[in-house]
């Protein structure tokens, strides 16, 4: 990074003052630029207190047009709808758009890997450092995991490797792609936002559209919307799969995971471990840990360096706990285990949940609704779970309101599911109907904005109710 950034002495306005925002507002001023922040909401809300801000200019309880005044640079934070007439108004007058991802990858020094997916990306992320880090490499985890990344730059070393979990909302926006791109699966969500499947899939390509020839993506071929992207990779190609033998990446064959095509060892397929080796339910997380080997064996490929060897894959899988709020098991009581899985954000998350228990299930859903089909998931769940809870208000765009109405349209009988006006009301309940041997999931299949901030807020709220009980 040279001595004077490109963005010194030029306005940059930053919309929306959450975790990337925050991280722009402390990470900008430093490269001497002029900062604007602007949020709908007000300094109360977010309980701000400008001094941590020193030189920054804030509009606060909404978006004037004034913002725009000598602006150069847009860079807009996830959760910031992009057809805000403000931002119209910025298109109109050619004002460039970014973000922190996309200024993190202009910048960073380190080789970074990329993984994106409509689910499994953080586990898979949090496993790819793991392995990488047991390997002797020097990590860095964040972008849509927790932290940005962006105020990590200037610790961050030539020789170090950088693994950025990247959301939807953060590649929509990007014209540059990671020199190790993931692309692990791709089904319907986000839908409020995106509008179509087919926007929806068109930012996700984003992290494979700008590689290099010298570049590699990683593929989930078990994904029909994953693998439909083939066509647009520029450099090596790497899949993993369940199901097929890929020939360089990874695979399962009987029970065992292989890894194959590695530049860094000989190009005849490897054992990692059996699949009982792998800590985490359920065949989702499978999936994930052949996507973790896929990248780290072949990454070497990309960053002219070598890559991980099966032996250290090993190591990490069987050690790897499960990351929170994802089928985190919470606590057994009385025979009964209670299991956190909030990021069930989608139905398709729900699914993957369901296919995870043998055990009888007593089962808590509701959020927002994201316009996503719910059919499929539904009767998947009558068939699984003894005993449904909705939970959530009421509300036109309440996945409460939609899962009831289906069952009601299914003249399912009314002691097989409850409804609870909110999650606490549903862990009463769920505690009243689970039996010894019972599991009881929070699985919502909804977005967690009618009652949370986020779906780690819930997850935490869960936890402390199972812990009053």
């Amino acid at each position: 990074m040279s001595s004077r950034d490109e963005l010194a002495g030029k306005r940059v306005v930053v919309f929306g003052f959450g975790r990337q925002g925050v991280a722009l507002a402390r990470w900008l001023p430093s490269l001497g630029a002029d900062v604007v922040v602007t949020d709908s909401r007000s300094a109360k809300q977010l309980q701000l207190r400008r001094r941590d801000y020193p030189g920054v200019r804030f509009y606060l309880g909404g978006h004037p047009e004034d913002v725009l005044t000598g602006a150069r640079l847009i860079c807009v934070s996830g959760g910031v709808p992009l057809d805000l007439p403000v931002l119209k108004a910025a298109r109109e007058r050619g004002i460039p758009f970014s973000n922190d991802a996309q200024l993190f990858l202009e910048r960073c020094p380190a080789p970074v890997i990329g993984i994106t997916g409509s689910a499994g990306k953080t586990t898979t992320a949090a496993l790819v450092a793991d392995i990488v880090a047991k390997a002797g490499y020097k990590v860095w985890l964040g972008g849509n995991i927790g932290n940005p990344l962006i105020a990590d730059l200037p610790r961050i070393k030539a020789g170090d490797i950088v693994v950025m979990e990247l959301s939807s909302f953060q590649l929509e926006l990007m014209t540059r792609s990671p020199a190790v791109a993931a692309l692990l699966n791709l089904t319907p969500n986000h839908l409020d936002r995106h509008g179509t499947f087919e926007n929806y899939a068109d930012a996700k390509a984003n992290i494979l559209r700008y590689q290099a020839p010298n570049d590699v993506a990683v593929l989930g071929w078990d994904s029909p919307g994953s693998k439909a992207f083939e066509p647009i990779v520029a450099g090596e190609l790497l899949a993993f799969s369940l199901y097929d033998m890929a020939p360089h990446g990874a695979f399962m064959l009987g029970n065992r995971l292989l890894v194959a095509g590695s530049a860094s060892f000989d190009m005849h397929p490897h054992v990692v471990c059996e699949r009982q080796e792998i800590p985490l339910r359920g065949d989702h997380n499978v999936l994930n840990a052949l996507a973790a080997c896929a990248i780290t064996g072949g990454m070497g490929l990309a960053i002219d360096r070598p890559g991980v060897m099966p032996d250290v894959m090993r190591a990490s899988i069987r050690d790897f706990k499960p990351v929170e709020h994802r089928l985190e098991t919470v606590r057994e009581l009385n025979g009964v285990t209670w299991v956190n899985d909030s990021i069930a954000t989608a139905p398709e998350r729900l699914l993957a949940a369901l296919d995870s228990y043998d055990e009888p299930l007593v089962l808590l859903v509701g959020g927002m609704h994201k316009d996503l089909p719910w059919e499929a998931a539904l009767h998947i769940a009558l068939r699984k779970a003894k005993h449904i809870v909705i939970f959530g208000e009421d509300g036109a765009k309440q996945v409460a309101t939609k899962v009831a109405n289906l069952l009601d349209k299914l003249r399912v009988p009314e002691d097989m599911f409850s409804r609870a006006r909110n999650l606490e009301a549903a862990v009463v309940r769920a505690a009243e109907v689970a039996e010894a041997g019972d599991v009881v999931l929070l699985s919502p299949g909804g977005a967690s904005y009618d009652a949370y901030q986020d779906f780690a807020e819930r997850g935490m709220r869960f936890r402390q109710l199972v812990s009053e009980l």
